[in-house]
């Protein structure tokens, strides 16, 4: 929780560091999770994230 009240997308391409086809590959439905935040839009009311290089020790 960073304190902002949007959503945050996690684009295919930044959840892994290898090629997936699938999101399901690697989370599943309403699993929590460790972020990185890459960019946050406020205009466009919009967060980029990364699972990238992120331990998930949950």
């Amino acid at each position: 929780d960073i304190g902002i009240k949007q959503s945050g997308l996690i684009h295919v391409s930044e959840m892994a560091d290898r090629f997936i086809s699938d999101p399901l590959e690697v989370v599943k439905l309403h699993q929590h999770i460790y972020v990185r935040v890459k960019e946050i839009d406020i205009p466009r009311k919009r967060i980029q994230l990364s699972l990238k290089g992120v331990e998930q020790s949950l």
